[in-house]
């Protein structure tokens, strides 16, 4: 395996989200000299974990690890030997319903049908009848996903395999709105919604002409699970890094990559700014991951919770000490990206390699927010106290029509007045995320705008962030006043902080015009950018957004291709 020819390392990863990590990881692994280079004091993304009020810890991004427990990244990169450990949580979800007791969907189906069939008797015979006719379907996209995007690729997995006659016999009826689906099993709203609003979290309304897939993958959830990191999210980032390092890797920290380093038409490096506190890491040791609080300290319910993080431990230098901090040149025989698209495109590349069809990319217009709040407490919620109700995903949406009049909110330009939300408690199953008997519970909700009609999100993130506390208080009663301290991560927060353009979670849209083989745009869905030496991977490549790593694995793939031949 030749290496070198020169440069300072083989391969150079632009971000440390958990993605570029997986690449890393893979790259290192196999022989490679792999430099990470991270903006922030800290690995991870948005899949880390910080103690923003102390005693709490809480998730910065991803919070629910589902897809990436259907791939073989934890295995083939022995990440539990790094110091990951993985907490089942079950029951998956919890959906209350408007006239009656709650839902439980648990990872065994037969409990699930069980319960189904208790409180809507007919229904759990139809969600048996909807797994037996998607789940090979869902088993297509899911090969599909550990792929890379070419139509070769595409075609064998859906045409020409075996099992494809699931994609042509039912070809009419993905390409229809996916809440449209449930109507053809179901008859009761009370299956219906959840089943939509599970749908709803990669953005798309449930009115989106071919979007069923969003719907159909949800076999999926009962092979796989849901899982939880012991010590937060960040646990996942935490033992790549320490993949990374033991492997001979090194990541650097509070080092923003200025510019992508061309010599005629192929990368060849990058230029970086050096701010006073950059770190390198290349021992055998990763930071802890423990962060302090956005600039102000923690808020009480009363107070600020969505100012700036510049000056905690976790963040990033601010535009002002990277414009004044000097510059390093570092070589490598290849550069993957893992930022955002549009950032690796439209300003780390020099003018002149930018690709036209970069212009075109849909980053949208955000979607969600999520308020995250540190409680005296647990969650108790009116139609099931127990403990039961606490563990899973809370899926507090009345009916369809409430996820469609949030849409519309978000459409004129204003956060919903509704929002349907999304409850994670996640102390429930992990007692190391918050003091004894105390909680951490996480409010997702939708659809919330980057770009409002009138004010801006500093003007009303107070006013939005008591609203969603107190729609969430019309489920759980009393839980305001178990609040010691919260953090409210609207749109424009998630852009300054997480490097997510406008605020989408997703990277880009997540519509058909922009997945599979035209992701981030047709040309360079295959992982190699349109410049020899560069390459691409994140939630801005196939399969999109999500804790899953595939991007990452199948990313590492054709890079090591191309370093075993020496193609670069």
């Amino acid at each position: 395996m030749a290496k070198g020819k020169g440069r300072d390392y083989d391969l150079i990863v632009i971000g440390a989200g958990h993605n570029a990590l997986v690449s890393a990881a893979y790259a290192a692994a196999a022989g490679y000299r792999v430099l990470v280079l991270e903006r922030r004091a800290m690995v991870g993304g948005a899949v880390s974990t910080a103690e923003i009020v102390p005693g709490y810890r809480f998730d910065l991004g991803g919070s629910a690890h589902i897809l990436i427990r259907l791939t073989p990244v934890v295995e083939e990169l022995k990440l539990e030997e790094h110091g990951l450990e993985y907490l089942d949580v079950d029951p998956l979800f919890f959906s209350p319903t408007e006239d009656g007791p709650p839902l439980f969907f648990h990872r065994d189906v037969g409990r699930t049908i069980e319960g189904l069939e208790a409180r809507f008797p007919g229904e759990g015979e139809a969600y048996q009848r909807f797994l037996d006719d998607w789940t090979p379907f869902a088993n297509l996209v899911k090969e599909a996903f550990l792929s890379v995007p070419s139509p070769w690729e595409l075609g064998k997995r859906f045409v020409f395999n075996r099992s494809g006659g699931a994609w042509k016999t039912m070809l009419q009826r993905i390409f229809r709105p996916y809440g449209e689906i449930v109507d053809e099993y179901f008859t009761e709203e009370g299956v219906k919604t959840p089943l939509v609003w599970m749908a709803a979290q990669s953005g798309p309304p449930p009115t989106e002409p071919m979007s069923a897939p969003f719907v159909l993958w949800h076999p999926l959830y009962h092979q796989g699970g849901i899982a939880r990191p012991r010590g937060g999210s960040g646990g996942l980032t935490q033992a790549l890094a320490r993949k990374i390092l033991a492997h001979g890797g090194e990541i650097r920290t509070g080092t923003p990559v200025t510019r992508i380093l061309m010599e005629g038409d192929q990368a060849v490096g990058v230029e970086v700014a050096v701010p006073r506190g950059a770190s390198g890491v290349s021992g055998a040791s990763v930071p802890s991951g423990h962060g302090s609080a956005p600039r102000g300290g923690p808020s009480s319910s009363s107070g600020s919770s969505s100012g700036s993080a510049s000056d905690s431990a976790w963040a990033a230098p601010s535009p002002e000490e990277v414009a004044a901090a000097p510059r390093e040149k570092i070589t490598a025989r290849a550069v993957l990206s893992g930022a955002h698209a549009s950032e690796t495109f439209l300003r780390l590349l020099p003018e002149a390699h930018q690709p036209p069809g970069a212009r075109g990319m849909r980053t949208g217009n955000g979607f969600g927010a999520i308020l995250r709040l540190a409680l005296d407490g647990p969650v108790r919620y009116a139609d099931h106290p127990g403990d039961e109700a606490r563990v899973g995903l809370q899926l507090l949406c009345r009916n369809r029509a409430q996820i469609s009049a949030a849409y519309g909110d978000y459409l004129r330009g204003e956060p919903s007045r509704d929002p349907p939300m999304v409850g994670m408690s996640f102390s429930a199953v992990d007692d190391t995320l918050a003091p004894p008997g105390h909680e951490v519970l996480w409010i997702w909700a939708q659809y919330y705008p980057y770009r409002l009609a009138t004010g801006t999100w500093d003007d009303i993130a107070e006013r939005e962030a008591d609203r969603l506390l107190d729609a969430f208080e019309r489920y759980a009663p009393g839980t305001r006043d178990r609040v010691v301290g919260r953090l409210f991560q609207h749109p424009e927060w998630l852009e300054r902080e997480l490097a997510l353009p406008r605020g989408n979670v997703m990277h880009l849209e997540m519509s058909l015009d922009q997945m599979f083989s035209l992701r981030p745009f047709l040309g360079v869905s295959g992982y190699r950018a349109h410049r020899k030496g560069l390459y691409l991977t994140g939630a801005s490549t196939h399969p999109g957004g999500g804790i899953m790593g595939a991007s990452g694995r199948n990313a590492a793939r054709v890079v090591l291709k191309d370093l075993d031949r020496n193609k670069i």
